[in-house]
Protein backbone atom coordinates (compact mmCIF):
# COMPACT_ATOMS: atom_id res chain seq x y z
CA UNK A 1 0.00 0.00 0.00
CA UNK A 2 1.25 3.46 -0.87
CA UNK A 3 1.56 6.26 1.72
CA UNK A 4 2.33 9.96 1.90
CA UNK A 5 5.06 11.36 4.14
CA UNK A 6 4.83 14.63 6.11
CA UNK A 7 7.55 16.17 8.28
CA UNK A 8 6.18 17.36 11.63
CA UNK A 9 7.70 20.22 13.62
CA UNK A 10 6.76 22.06 16.79
CA UNK A 11 5.38 20.37 19.88
CA UNK A 12 5.21 16.95 18.21
CA UNK A 13 8.17 16.26 15.96
CA UNK A 14 8.96 13.46 13.56
CA UNK A 15 7.68 11.98 10.33
CA UNK A 16 4.02 11.13 9.71
CA UNK A 17 3.20 8.41 7.19
CA UNK A 18 -0.39 8.42 5.91
CA UNK A 19 -1.63 5.32 4.01
CA UNK A 20 -3.81 5.72 0.95
CA UNK A 21 -6.45 3.40 2.46
CA UNK A 22 -6.33 3.88 6.25
CA UNK A 23 -7.79 1.16 8.47
CA UNK A 24 -8.33 3.29 11.58
CA UNK A 25 -5.12 2.23 13.32
CA UNK A 26 -2.48 4.77 14.36
CA UNK A 27 0.98 3.69 15.54
CA UNK A 28 3.45 5.89 17.42
CA UNK A 29 6.95 4.57 16.60
CA UNK A 30 9.56 5.48 19.21
CA UNK A 31 13.30 5.29 18.57
CA UNK A 32 15.85 4.34 21.20
CA UNK A 33 18.84 6.17 22.62
CA UNK A 34 20.47 6.53 19.18
CA UNK A 35 17.92 9.25 18.43
CA UNK A 36 17.51 7.88 14.91
CA UNK A 37 13.87 8.45 13.87
CA UNK A 38 12.29 5.13 12.89
CA UNK A 39 10.87 6.00 9.47
CA UNK A 40 11.74 2.60 8.00
CA UNK A 41 9.82 0.82 10.74
CA UNK A 42 6.92 3.25 10.50
CA UNK A 43 6.71 2.46 6.77
CA UNK A 44 5.96 -1.19 7.57
CA UNK A 45 2.90 -0.14 9.56
CA UNK A 46 1.84 2.37 6.90
CA UNK A 47 2.02 -0.24 4.15
CA UNK A 48 -0.33 -2.34 6.27
CA UNK A 49 -2.89 0.49 6.37
CA UNK A 50 -1.98 2.27 9.61
CA UNK A 51 -1.14 5.92 10.10
CA UNK A 52 2.36 5.81 11.57
CA UNK A 53 4.16 8.61 13.38
CA UNK A 54 7.91 8.10 13.71
CA UNK A 55 8.35 10.48 16.61
CA UNK A 56 11.47 12.49 17.41
CA UNK A 57 11.26 12.73 21.19
CA UNK A 58 14.63 14.08 22.25
CA UNK A 59 17.45 15.93 20.55
CA UNK A 60 15.17 17.96 18.28
CA UNK A 61 14.43 21.68 18.14
CA UNK A 62 13.41 22.85 21.61
CA UNK A 63 13.63 19.31 23.02
CA UNK A 64 15.81 17.88 25.78
CA UNK A 65 19.23 17.05 24.33
CA UNK A 66 19.28 13.64 26.00
CA UNK A 67 16.93 11.24 27.80
CA UNK A 68 16.58 13.41 30.89
CA UNK A 69 13.24 14.35 32.48
CA UNK A 70 11.23 13.57 29.34
CA UNK A 71 7.52 14.13 30.07
CA UNK A 72 5.50 11.01 29.33
CA UNK A 73 2.86 13.40 28.03
CA UNK A 74 5.16 13.87 25.01
CA UNK A 75 3.99 10.48 23.75
CA UNK A 76 0.37 11.18 24.52
CA UNK A 77 0.55 14.22 22.24
CA UNK A 78 1.81 11.99 19.43
CA UNK A 79 -1.16 9.70 19.98
CA UNK A 80 -3.49 12.71 19.96
CA UNK A 81 -1.97 13.78 16.62
CA UNK A 82 -2.97 10.42 15.16
CA UNK A 83 -6.44 10.64 16.70
CA UNK A 84 -6.86 14.03 15.03
CA UNK A 85 -6.05 12.34 11.72
CA UNK A 86 -9.03 10.03 12.16
CA UNK A 87 -7.44 7.06 13.93
CA UNK A 88 -9.76 5.36 16.40
CA UNK A 89 -7.18 2.80 17.58
CA UNK A 90 -3.76 3.81 18.91
CA UNK A 91 -0.72 1.59 19.44
CA UNK A 92 2.80 2.46 20.58
CA UNK A 93 5.85 0.62 19.25
CA UNK A 94 9.15 1.43 20.94
CA UNK A 95 12.73 0.17 20.81
CA UNK A 96 15.02 -0.09 23.85
CA UNK A 97 14.66 3.20 25.79
CA UNK A 98 11.77 3.91 23.42
CA UNK A 99 10.19 0.64 24.58
CA UNK A 100 10.66 1.83 28.16
CA UNK A 101 8.86 5.04 27.17
CA UNK A 102 6.00 3.22 25.42
CA UNK A 103 5.44 0.84 28.33
CA UNK A 104 5.49 3.72 30.82
CA UNK A 105 3.16 5.93 28.78
CA UNK A 106 0.64 3.11 28.42
CA UNK A 107 0.94 2.10 32.09
CA UNK A 108 0.60 5.57 33.59
CA UNK A 109 -1.83 7.00 31.04
CA UNK A 110 -1.04 10.05 28.96
CA UNK A 111 -4.41 11.37 27.86
CA UNK A 112 -4.93 9.06 24.90
CA UNK A 113 -6.45 5.57 24.86
CA UNK A 114 -3.67 3.14 23.91
CA UNK A 115 -4.87 -0.21 22.60
CA UNK A 116 -1.53 -2.02 22.30
CA UNK A 117 2.17 -1.69 23.08
CA UNK A 118 4.89 -3.33 20.99
CA UNK A 119 8.13 -3.37 23.00
CA UNK A 120 11.34 -4.25 21.18
CA UNK A 121 14.33 -5.06 23.43
CA UNK A 122 12.44 -3.67 26.45
CA UNK A 123 13.17 -3.06 30.11
CA UNK A 124 10.87 -4.01 32.95
CA UNK A 125 12.40 -1.25 35.10
CA UNK A 126 12.96 2.49 34.86
CA UNK A 127 16.56 3.62 34.33
CA UNK A 128 18.16 7.04 34.91
CA UNK A 129 19.99 9.55 32.82
CA UNK A 130 23.59 10.12 33.83
CA UNK A 131 25.86 13.07 33.13
CA UNK A 132 29.00 14.80 34.36
CA UNK A 133 28.70 17.58 36.92
CA UNK A 134 29.44 21.10 35.67
CA UNK A 135 32.82 20.88 37.38
CA UNK A 136 33.45 17.52 35.69
CA UNK A 137 34.44 15.90 38.98
CA UNK A 138 31.56 13.45 39.43
CA UNK A 139 28.69 11.67 37.73
CA UNK A 140 25.12 12.76 38.45
CA UNK A 141 22.14 10.47 38.03
CA UNK A 142 18.63 11.87 37.66
CA UNK A 143 15.19 10.90 36.37
CA UNK A 144 14.80 10.02 32.71
CA UNK A 145 11.02 10.54 32.80
CA UNK A 146 8.36 12.67 34.44
CA UNK A 147 4.60 12.22 34.72
CA UNK A 148 2.43 15.25 35.51
CA UNK A 149 5.69 17.04 36.26
CA UNK A 150 6.86 14.53 38.86
CA UNK A 151 10.08 12.54 38.25
CA UNK A 152 9.76 8.77 38.09
CA UNK A 153 11.78 6.60 40.44
CA UNK A 154 14.63 4.67 38.81
CA UNK A 155 17.19 1.95 39.45
CA UNK A 156 20.51 3.79 39.85
CA UNK A 157 23.53 2.64 37.94
CA UNK A 158 26.18 1.05 40.13
CA UNK A 159 28.81 3.80 40.18
CA UNK A 160 31.82 1.49 40.37
CA UNK A 161 30.50 -0.60 37.49
CA UNK A 162 29.83 2.52 35.43
CA UNK A 163 33.36 3.80 36.00
CA UNK A 164 34.75 0.37 35.07
CA UNK A 165 32.76 0.13 31.83
CA UNK A 166 34.91 0.45 28.73
CA UNK A 167 33.82 3.69 27.06
CA UNK A 168 35.59 3.14 23.73
CA UNK A 169 33.08 1.93 21.11
CA UNK A 170 31.55 -0.50 20.74
CA UNK A 171 30.68 -0.14 24.42
CA UNK A 172 29.69 -3.35 26.29
CA UNK A 173 26.92 -2.10 28.61
CA UNK A 174 25.47 -5.46 29.70
CA UNK A 175 27.69 -5.93 32.77
CA UNK A 176 26.71 -2.47 34.04
CA UNK A 177 23.02 -3.36 33.98
CA UNK A 178 23.57 -6.78 35.52
CA UNK A 179 25.66 -5.31 38.35
CA UNK A 180 23.16 -2.49 38.88
CA UNK A 181 20.35 -5.04 39.15
CA UNK A 182 22.36 -7.02 41.71
CA UNK A 183 22.89 -3.90 43.84
CA UNK A 184 19.44 -2.34 43.27
CA UNK A 185 17.94 -3.22 46.67
CA UNK A 186 14.54 -1.55 47.20
CA UNK A 187 14.91 0.35 43.94
CA UNK A 188 14.04 -2.85 42.06
CA UNK A 189 10.46 -2.62 43.35
CA UNK A 190 9.93 1.15 43.39
CA UNK A 191 11.24 1.49 39.82
CA UNK A 192 9.18 -1.30 38.26
CA UNK A 193 7.22 -0.35 35.16
CA UNK A 194 3.60 -0.90 36.33
CA UNK A 195 2.53 -2.79 33.21
CA UNK A 196 -0.23 -4.53 35.21
CA UNK A 197 -2.19 -1.27 35.14
CA UNK A 198 -2.34 -1.28 31.33
CA UNK A 199 -5.46 -2.92 29.94
CA UNK A 200 -4.42 -3.36 26.32
CA UNK A 201 -2.45 -5.85 24.27
CA UNK A 202 1.30 -6.27 24.86
CA UNK A 203 3.86 -7.76 22.47
CA UNK A 204 7.36 -8.26 23.90
CA UNK A 205 10.27 -8.89 21.54
CA UNK A 206 13.80 -9.68 22.74
CA UNK A 207 17.01 -11.44 21.76
CA UNK A 208 18.66 -13.77 24.28
CA UNK A 209 22.10 -12.55 23.11
CA UNK A 210 21.35 -8.88 23.82
CA UNK A 211 24.64 -7.32 24.98
CA UNK A 212 23.22 -3.86 25.77
CA UNK A 213 20.91 -4.89 28.60
CA UNK A 214 19.18 -8.18 29.53
CA UNK A 215 16.07 -7.51 27.47
CA UNK A 216 14.98 -11.16 27.32
CA UNK A 217 15.09 -11.31 31.13
CA UNK A 218 13.14 -8.05 31.29
CA UNK A 219 10.59 -9.25 28.72
CA UNK A 220 9.98 -12.48 30.64
CA UNK A 221 9.52 -10.47 33.84
CA UNK A 222 6.92 -8.26 32.17
CA UNK A 223 5.13 -11.31 30.75
CA UNK A 224 5.19 -13.03 34.13
CA UNK A 225 3.70 -10.04 35.93
CA UNK A 226 0.98 -9.74 33.32
CA UNK A 227 0.22 -13.45 33.69
CA UNK A 228 0.11 -13.11 37.49
CA UNK A 229 -2.51 -10.39 37.06
CA UNK A 230 -4.60 -12.63 34.81
CA UNK A 231 -3.50 -11.02 31.56
CA UNK A 232 -1.95 -12.53 28.47
CA UNK A 233 0.89 -11.16 26.39
CA UNK A 234 2.85 -12.26 23.35
CA UNK A 235 6.49 -13.00 24.14
CA UNK A 236 8.76 -13.43 21.10
CA UNK A 237 12.41 -14.35 21.67
CA UNK A 238 15.31 -15.86 19.75
CA UNK A 239 18.34 -17.56 21.37
CA UNK A 240 20.94 -15.97 19.08
CA UNK A 241 19.44 -12.52 18.38
CA UNK A 242 20.86 -9.38 19.94
CA UNK A 243 19.59 -5.93 20.91
CA UNK A 244 18.78 -5.02 17.30
CA UNK A 245 15.54 -6.48 15.91
CA UNK A 246 15.28 -6.47 12.11
CA UNK A 247 11.67 -6.57 10.95
CA UNK A 248 11.11 -7.77 7.36
CA UNK A 249 12.82 -5.43 4.90
CA UNK A 250 14.56 -3.31 7.54
CA UNK A 251 18.19 -2.39 6.92
CA UNK A 252 19.13 -0.88 10.30
CA UNK A 253 22.94 -1.03 10.50
CA UNK A 254 24.75 -2.66 13.37
CA UNK A 255 25.70 -0.03 15.93
CA UNK A 256 29.27 1.26 15.88
CA UNK A 257 28.75 2.85 19.31
CA UNK A 258 27.29 0.05 21.44
CA UNK A 259 27.94 -3.69 21.46
CA UNK A 260 24.58 -5.16 20.44
CA UNK A 261 25.25 -8.90 20.28
CA UNK A 262 23.39 -11.23 17.93
CA UNK A 263 23.99 -11.92 14.25
CA UNK A 264 22.34 -10.51 11.13
CA UNK A 265 20.62 -13.85 10.49
CA UNK A 266 19.30 -14.20 14.05
CA UNK A 267 18.20 -10.56 14.27
CA UNK A 268 16.23 -11.04 11.03
CA UNK A 269 14.75 -14.34 12.21
CA UNK A 270 13.53 -12.67 15.41
CA UNK A 271 12.10 -9.84 13.32
CA UNK A 272 10.12 -12.23 11.12
CA UNK A 273 8.62 -13.94 14.17
CA UNK A 274 7.88 -10.58 15.79
CA UNK A 275 6.21 -9.12 12.70
CA UNK A 276 3.84 -12.08 12.43
CA UNK A 277 2.85 -11.62 16.10
CA UNK A 278 2.46 -7.85 15.65
CA UNK A 279 0.24 -8.19 12.58
CA UNK A 280 -1.96 -10.74 14.33
CA UNK A 281 -2.23 -8.55 17.43
CA UNK A 282 -3.03 -5.35 15.54
CA UNK A 283 -5.09 -6.91 12.75
CA UNK A 284 -2.64 -5.77 10.08
CA UNK A 285 -2.22 -7.40 6.70
CA UNK A 286 1.37 -8.65 6.36
CA UNK A 287 2.09 -6.41 3.39
CA UNK A 288 5.84 -6.04 3.00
Amino acid sequence: MQYETTQLAGETQGVLLAPERPNGLGVVVLHGSSGRVGVERAALFARGGAFALAQKWFGGEGQAPAICEIPLETFGRAGAELTARGCDRIAMAGTSRGAEAALLAASFGVGVDVEAVIAFSPSSLVWPCIYRSSAGDRWIQSASWTHHGEPLAFVPYDEAAFEATQKAPPVPWLALFETSLATAGDHASTARIPIESFGGEVVLVAGEDDRVWPSARFARELARRLADSGRASRLVTHPKAGHRVLLPGETTPRSEVNLHGGTDEADMALGRQAWAAICETLGLAQIL
